[in-house]
Order: structure tokens, then sequence, then C-alpha cells
């Protein structure tokens, strides 16, 4: 079988994320920390063995102090079987092999042991996009790839299912971010080592003109009412469990003890017939 072509550069990828720790702007990954400090409160279990993949770790290192840091390398750092823990934080948006990521996080999970992954998905960003591209178009007559395709989070959620782990959540939360104007927004995306690291992308640099004509209409088509530019960044989150016996299982179809008209107290009626009719 052909190899699918790669969706990220990585060498490029690395070259922004190292100019970006000269002056990191990081605040979605703290935003992102927090949540997830939140979320392993709720699963009210002491994790003794995590492991974190990251990128930008300092954030996510005030969460779990003592976690394994590995980089988000096509083939992860993590021994099999050694954590009860593995935090995938803010990197497999741009992984060229997701699942892959994911399964070796599995692999590396003792049994009924925890994933958690946040990513940016799909709804990241509709605003640059829609404004580059009707630029570029208008301008150009065509299209080049300038901003990261993110997942849906129903996609997403089906991933986790695909790499092995039981009992399977994707959810979604949404941050809006307003700046004075849309280059400042692209000044921070710099400075979070996320700009455009496609392995399709255009070499060249983005013509002035394009430029100029997209930051028109960012401003023109998505002022806020005092008059800054809003911007949206979706993170959606992964949670699934290395599989144990321990954990719950769906009953199996025709298995149940009660039946649904029972337990809503109504009357279960043949197909079609409507209450009253003989």
């Amino acid at each position: 079988m052909d190899t699918p072509p790669l969706l990220t550069d990585r060498e490029a990828l690395i070259r922004h994320r190292q100019r970006a720790t000269r002056a990191p702007e990081l605040f979605l990954h703290e935003d992102a920390a927090a949540e997830l400090d939140e979320r392993l409160q709720e699963v009210n279990r002491t994790f003794t063995a995590p492991a974190l993949i990251a990128a930008f770790p300092d954030p996510w290192r005030e969460i779990l102090p003592d976690a394994k840091v590995v980089s988000d390398d096509e083939v992860l750092d993590l021994e099999e079987g050694a954590h009860d823990l593995v935090v995938h934080a803010m990197c497999l948006h741009w992984a060229n092999d997701p699942v892959g990521q994911m399964v070796q996080a599995a692999r590396a999970l003792k049994p009924d042991g925890l994933f958690l992954g946040v990513m940016f998905g799909g709804q990241t960003l509709t605003e640059l996009r829609a404004a580059l591209a009707q630029a570029e178009a208008a301008i150009t007559g065509g299209l080049s790839p300038r901003v990261l395709p993110m997942g849906e989070i129903r996609d997403l959620g089906a991933l986790i299912q695909r790499a092995g782990f039981a009992l399977p959540v994707a959810d979604a939360v949404t941050r809006k971010v307003t700046y004075e104007t849309p280059l400042r927004l692209l000044s921070d995306l710099r400075a979070m080592g996320e700009t455009n690291a496609l392995a399709s992308r255009n070499r060249r640099f983005l013509r002035r003109d394009v430029l100029a004509e997209a930051l028109r209409l960012y401003f023109e088509t998505y002022q806020e009412p005092d008059e800054r530019v809003r911007a949206t960044f979706e993170m959606v989150w992964l949670t699934g469990w290395k599989p144990h016996p321990t954990q719950p299982k769906p009953l199996r179809p025709g298995s149940a003890a009660q039946r649904l008209a029972d337990a809503l107290g109504t009357m279960e009626l043949p197909a079609g017939q409507k209450p009253g009719q003989p």
C-alpha cells in the first residue's frame, strides 16, 4: 500500500516551537492545565506514576510535578505498562498519526490506567481561516494550505475508540479570545508555536496584498462591540481507560431485566397504535 502523505512537516514544527520559547505565550496551555486539574479531581483517584506528552511542559508541571515528561515524537519515549496516567497536552492536533500516538499511550498505561488528551478542534480559528481564504481567492484566484485542518469532535471521539481504550469520552471546551487587531492574534500564534507547519504549505511568504486584505476582512467581519476582534479556540478533550476486568461494561442487547415502559410508568402499545385506540 502507498504511504499516505504527511500532514505535518516535523522539522518546521520544531523550528516554530523553538522560536516560540524565546517569549512564549502559553495562556491557552495554562487554561487547559487548570481544566486538567479539575478533571483529575473529579476522577477521585491518586495517580502515582503519571506521564506527560507536551511540547511546552511548564504549565502542566504545576498540575503534574512528578510526571515523566516526553516530547510528542512519532515514537514516544514511554515504557510499556509503566504509568497509571498519560496526558497528551495540546500537541495531538499536529500528529501525523494521532491514533498511533494514542495506541502508544495505551501501551504505556497499566491496566485501568487513564488517558487524557487535549487538542485543538475543528472550530479553532474559524475566523482566520475564513478571512485568509476569502482574501486569497479574491486576489490570486486560488487557495493555499495556511491553517492546520483540525478534527471535529465526533471524528476525534472515534479515534480514541480505534486506539482500544475502554469507556471513551470526547467533549469540547470553547474559548473566545479578543484582540485589539488581527495582527496581535498572528503574533500570539507565533509565540504559541502554532504557525503554519503543514507539509503541503506554500514555502513562499504570504503576499502583502493578500495579508492586507485578510486583515481588513477579519476586522470588518469579526469585530466585537468593544471594537476588538474575536478568535475562537476549541479544545477537544479525549478520555479513555486501559481495559481492565473490573470496569463497567454495557449490557448485551435483550438482557434487560425490566421493560422500559414499566420503568417510565407508561403503557406499551403496538407500533402505529395511538392511545385510546382498541
